[in-house]
């Protein structure tokens, strides 16, 4: 007998517990080797106070077992309560989310029979850094992070996973037409990496029309890597297309630790009535046995599912009349898997995980050259009400600081002067940007002079961001229509 792999388990709110027992009794069942330690998460702590959902002795589990198969739990509405999922792939450094999409035509409903892809999305980055901040009375503002190294790894990562599992071809997909520094970046590593692998076929999207392409011909895509709140949004959509929602499973993926888990939430709704669909859970169970290294028994429960899905007993969320042959509810789901350990499926295609590889290594790029950073100016953002963009740039010009000069005004990112229309509409968010006068490099104590004359001519300003080139080039964005 193998050695026992521990790991940690969370039952979760709403319909985690339901599901996360049906999980373990399968697994027992089909011979996982597992030690477990349970821990609490999620609403209970929530609401004695525990702002991140979960103790610091759960943690401690987490960091010596590395592996946390979890249930879905409940985040409370408002109250400044943060995601535990954000938090646990942040803190734990789980880069990769990997979520396969699969259709099982003609058993679950779905317009793409012959679906079959995999998603994987940054997990670290982008919006989800959750750096936010209220600027004035009526603009706030989310940061978008995207870094050289979070690319390198999540890019990498898909192209040796599509390697891995036999993949033909890796999609990227962005915004870069728009967000041309930070979505470029991530396009720009994706041809740079992609050159190390020639026998896979590589393309781009942009992420309005690859989506309509995944909503109309999933068929195309093998395995597509994206940035982080593009991968949310189009996993959950692929899952639907695909069938159910409650059928997806999801690994998160990181060089120390990695978190399995169902991608839906904890419906409330349905919680203690015995009818969830543990499907999701139990596929997130089963890319865990591949990731601890016991695979003959994650195709073992694979393919028991399989089987009991083309025997027609399904749960009620994909259950119809027409293809379906009993509706069962969650614990009666997993005695059918149970029953049919050890078989294969007849008309889908029997999986094995002996070729899979465990784990899939990524490493990191080589350092690159430093370019020649130079400070040339800086946008100063201002809090002001008292009148038009013509009335705040005509002041503003006679506020000067010695090596700058003012050459834009933008509002919400369009230039509003000089020369600006008067059918643009303004908020109280005003983008001034000060570049060098002999177009040289410019001092922070330049730069600091002009704040405190700004300052002193009595206007606030709430933040700055410093122009600076790299190696020549702007390292920041024009505004629209400068």
């Amino acid at each position: 007998m193998s050695q026992k792999t521990t790991i940690t388990v969370a039952y979760g709110d709403g319909i985690g517990p339901e599901i996360m027992e049906a999980t373990l009794q399968i697994l027992d069942a089909a011979g996982a080797q597992l030690e477990k330690e349970v821990i609490e998460i999620g609403e209970k702590l929530y609401l004695k106070g525990v702002k991140t959902g979960i103790e610091p002795s759960a943690w401690e589990s987490l960091r010596r077992t590395k592996v946390f198969l979890k249930a879905p739990i409940t985040t409370p509405q408002g109250g400044g309560y943060t995601s535990l999922n954000v938090t646990t792939r942040k803190m734990l450094g789980l880069y990769a989310n990997v979520r396969p999409c699969q259709s099982y035509h003609p058993f679950v409903v779905t317009k793409h029979p012959k679906m079959d892809l995999v998603i994987i999305r940054e997990n670290e980055e982008d919006l989800y850094a959750g750096i936010e901040h209220q600027q004035t009375e009526q603009v706030v503002q989310c940061l978008k992070i995207i870094s050289r190294p979070g690319c390198e790894k999540i890019i990498r990562y898909a192209f040796e996973y599509a390697r891995a599992y036999g993949r033909k071809k890796v999609t990227c997909l962005t915004k870069d037409n728009i967000m041309k520094l930070t979505d470029g970046l991530f396009h720009k590593v994706f041809d740079q990496i992609g050159q190390e692998y020639p026998d896979l076929e590589k393309e781009h999207w942009i992420i309005d029309i690859g989506s309509a392409l995944l909503a109309d011909e999933p068929e195309r895509f093998g395995v597509i890597v994206t940035l982080n709140l593009y991968g949310d949004i189009i996993s959950d959509i692929a899952a639907q297309i695909a069938g159910s929602v409650g059928m997806g499973g999801s690994a998160n993926i990181g060089d120390q630790c990695a978190m399995f888990e169902a991608i839906h939430g904890s419906a409330p709704s349905i919680a203690g009535q015995g009818i969830a669909n543990p499907s999701g859970l139990l596929h997130g169970a089963i890319m865990m046995l591949v990731h601890i290294g016991q695979p003959e028994v994650a195709a073992k429960i694979h393919n028991a599912w399989l089987s009991t899905i083309e025997a027609g007993i399904h749960t009620g969320d994909v259950f119809k009349p027409d293809v379906s042959k009993q509706k069962v509810g969650t614990k009666e789901f997993a005695e059918a898997v149970i029953k049919r350990l050890g078989r294969k499926p007849h008309l889908f295609k029997t999986i094995s995980y002996q070729s899979a590889p465990k784990p899939i290594h990524t490493h990191q790029e080589a350092q690159q050259a430093k370019r020649k950073k130079d400070l040339v100016g800086v946008d100063v953002f201002l809090d002001w009400d008292k009148g038009s963009a013509d009335d705040l740039g005509k002041a503003l010009e006679k506020v000067t600081s010695e090596g700058l000069k003012l050459t834009m005004i933008s509002n919400r990112g369009v230039k509003v002067y000089p020369d600006g229309l008067p059918e643009t509409f303004c908020t109280d968010h005003w983008r001034c940007r000060y570049v060098s006068q002999n177009g040289g490099v410019v001092s922070h104590e330049q730069i600091l002079a002009l704040l405190a004359k700004i300052q002193s001519a009595g206007y606030d300003f709430i933040k700055i961001e410093n122009l600076c080139t790299f190696d020549g080039k702007p390292g920041y964005s024009v505004g629209q229509g400068e």
